[in-house]
């Protein structure tokens, strides 16, 4: 069976992989000059930057794309667990190190609010019961809606249509705690106060598989990835953007697809990893299109600044999730109002904490990154994108890295027009379709058009959603979906 698939992602590199294994012909083809989508690399002078995503959970995963293969990971990339996950890092100068490590999780939480030890224990349940029935439908199909009746009932148990931070919030009365477990739908594109309950399974998905980080970067993971595809015999074109895909007028059924410069890749079946919209709005002919999307609630977009020091920062752990003053009223901004607010949440990356490699001797590599509104609101980003920088730069300096703008010898940035223009991303969203309750599992664009047959999506816009855990589901569901003829 010959396969094409557009776009080299984590998700596309995952369904690529499997499919390869099983013995399809695949090709993956991409319209950037390195593979990764997403998790491209950026490297100038002497620092290297992940321009995202960065933080690897459920790296059994990642272990299973080389264990299909019959090949052991260890001989491709190293992974490293972090200790800790992140600092969460509030106004007041409060810092909770949050891991695995339950008691000294315990013991910060008495330091914050004594009384909400018991909440918390509460709260962990509670979240351990909706990962034991949540998880497993993150590697399964919902193509018909008798598949969403099948799990609804226990859906409905544990109170699933509940905001993640109202689960939270029901348990924790600090307000710094209660942040600090309700964040993570931010990871995944999600507003903490809309995304449903199931996301705290996030919680218990890091307790029990970690955090981890890969020595050379996510870059040399996806690296790795594509060196295990080639030995398989895969093949991977880059600089090959898609202008179509082709589908047979009477059978209705996917026939390959068409580049950008006229050439035809025939295939029995064609996986997109680029981004939902975009393949539904644009890659199929127009009578398959589906309009509706444009009525869909996507992800915020992202603004983020990479940046190299000449000297380093050695209290900054690997993670940092540097808090705001402001907490729902600036997701309301953020995700409601379409409003660039004064005041803002950063997640702060620090790769060197973990490999110094990543930048020369005595110096650090970062990123710092803010969620922002995508496209939908009115924001002139040519005006406004460099006075953000100075302001972030001005914020970090001012809280936690002292003299940064003095120390600053590299950087780069991007905004919410990088998610448009060089990602195909539908209204520069960076994660594309936001995780709310009715555009979950199968109110979520599904892995298997409903209209072409043999057409299959994975990445971040499809089940089970974004993040690293998700989008290598996804791929491998396609897969699965492929060589079953499903």
């Amino acid at each position: 069976m010959k396969v094409v698939v557009i776009g080299s992602g984590l998700g596309g590199l995952s369904a690529a992989i499997r499919l390869q294994a099983a013995g399809c012909s695949v090709t993956v083809v991409d319209k950037r000059s390195q593979p990764g989508g997403r998790a491209v690399v950026y490297q100038q002078d002497g620092f290297t930057f992940d321009a995202g995503p960065t933080i690897v959970t459920v790296p059994n995963l990642i272990r299973e794309l080389f264990e299909v293969a019959g090949k052991n990971i260890d001989d491709y990339v190293k992974l490293v667990r972090l200790d800790p996950f992140y600092n969460v890092r509030f106004p007041d100068g409060s810092i909770f190190r949050y891991n695995s490590d339950r008691e000294a999780l315990l013991e910060q939480i008495r330091q914050f609010k004594p009384s909400d030890e018991k909440g918390y224990l509460r709260f962990s349940q509670a979240a351990s019961d909706i990962f034991e029935a949540g998880l497993p439908l993150m590697e399964r199909p919902f193509l018909s809606f008798l598949d969403m009746l099948r799990v609804a009932p226990d859906m409905v148990r544990l109170q699933t249509y509940r905001s993640v931070t109202s689960l939270v919030n029901r348990y924790l009365k600090d307000p710094r705690l209660r942040q600090a477990f309700s964040f993570h739908p931010l990871l995944i594109g999600g507003n903490p106060f809309q995304s449903p309950s199931v996301y705290a399974m996030i919680h218990r998905l890091e307790q029990e598989f970690g955090v981890w980080f890969p020595l050379g970067g996510t870059g040399a993971l996806v690296q790795a990835l594509v060196t295990l595809f080639r030995q398989l015999h895969g093949t991977l074109r880059q600089k090959s953007p898609v202008e179509a895909i082709t589908i047979d007028p009477d059978t209705e059924r996917a026939t390959g697809v068409r580049l950008t410069d006229g050439e035809v890749l025939a295939a029995d079946a064609v996986v997109s990893n680029a981004d939902v919209a975009h393949t539904y709005l644009h890659l199929v002919p127009p009578r398959f299109r589906r309009p509706q999307l444009r009525r869909l609630r996507y992800s915020m977009s992202l603004f983020v600044l990479y940046f190299g020091t000449d000297r380093q920062y050695p209290d900054m752990a690997h993670h940092e999730i540097l808090m705001g003053p402001r907490y729902r009223t600036l997701m309301d901004d953020i995700f409601q109002h379409h409003h660039l607010a004064e005041d803002f949440a950063l997640y702060l990356h620090h790769p060197t904490a973990t490999d110094p490699s990543l930048a020369p001797p005595g110096c650090d590599s970062w990123y710092v990154l803010s969620p922002v509104p995508n496209l939908a609101g009115d924001i002139d980003w040519k005006t406004v994108a460099s006075r953000y920088r100075d302001r972030i730069v001005e914020f970090l300096e001012r809280h936690y890295l002292p003299n940064l703008s003095k120390h600053i010898v590299t950087e780069r940035f991007i905004d919410p027009r990088h998610f448009r223009t060089t990602l195909n991303s539908h209204l520069g969203s960076a994660f594309s379709v936001e995780p709310t309750l009715f555009q979950s599992a199968w109110f979520r664009p599904h892995n298997r058009s409903e209209a072409i047959p043999n057409l299959y999506l994975v990445g971040a816009g499809t089940h089970p959603g974004a993040g690293i855990p998700g989008v290598l589901n996804s791929g491998k569901i396609a897969a699965d979906l492929i060589l079953n003829n499903g």
